[in-house]
């Protein structure tokens, strides 16, 4: 918290650091959906200036991650579950293709690092560690991404991941689900370091419907 007299920060780096973070609050439910978000108090949180927690506010809604009402201001914004289900149906397509290319287009030392990032993640599902778990399938998607060199469907499933980041996260905490999950990134690398393009596509289209599955055995309302 910023006391009298201390500077805040200004600038693109303040920016994305408050966007940044308040992502990542948004993500885990340190906010919550419906949750207003009051500029100079994002401000005061975060060390940065009120213009600056402002355009971090823009950011956001450009993601669909926040919204402003009229006069209302901004606020977390409500995501249900049947567009949750919609933008993992996109995210197949999207997944399926990245994860094609990874396998076609992946350096050695790409397929390197997949490897290693899966080695991570099987250690921390197995010392049941949550929040490593999620930072690791991010990492994951991203190094996918990054040895896929296909920029536009990257940036699309950037721009669709921020919707939905809160409910995935939450789904890898239900019991047996990072398991899964593990499971099935598995198929994902393996067969991305195996340059087996078609397998590589249907593994990672497999990943996403799991969240699907999950989100349709979930009680209406729930």
């Amino acid at each position: 918290m910023s006391g009298e007299g201390t500077r805040l920060l200004t600038g693109v780096r303040a920016r994305r650091i408050a966007e940044q973070r308040l992502r990542e609050e948004i993500t885990r439910g340190a906010v919550v959906p419906g949750q207003r978000l009051v500029e100079p108090e994002l401000g005061e949180r975060y060390g940065v200036t009120r213009n600056s927690a402002r355009l971090a506010l823009d950011a956001l809604i450009a993601e669909g991650l926040v919204e402003r009402i009229p006069h209302r201001g901004a606020r977390v914004r409500v995501v249900s579950g049947s567009e949750v289900v919609a933008i993992l149906e996109c995210r197949q397509v999207l997944d399926g293709l990245l994860a094609r290319k990874a396998a076609q287009n992946a350096t050695d030392e790409q397929v390197d690092r997949l490897l290693a990032n899966l080695g991570r993640l099987q250690r921390a599902v197995a010392e049941r560690e949550p929040l490593e778990c999620w930072e690791l399938v991010q990492e994951h998607h991203r190094l996918v991404a990054e040895a896929a060199h296909q920029p536009l469907a990257s940036s699309l499933v950037e721009r669709l991941q921020g919707r939905i980041a809160r409910h995935r996260f939450q789904l890898l905490l239900r019991p047996g689900r990072s398991q899964q999950a593990l499971a099935e990134l598995t198929e994902v690398v393996h067969a991305v370091a195996g340059r087996r393009a078609d397998a590589a596509e249907q593994a990672a289209r497999t990943h996403l419907q799991g969240g699907i599955d999950e989100l349709l055995l979930q009680p209406a309302g729930a």
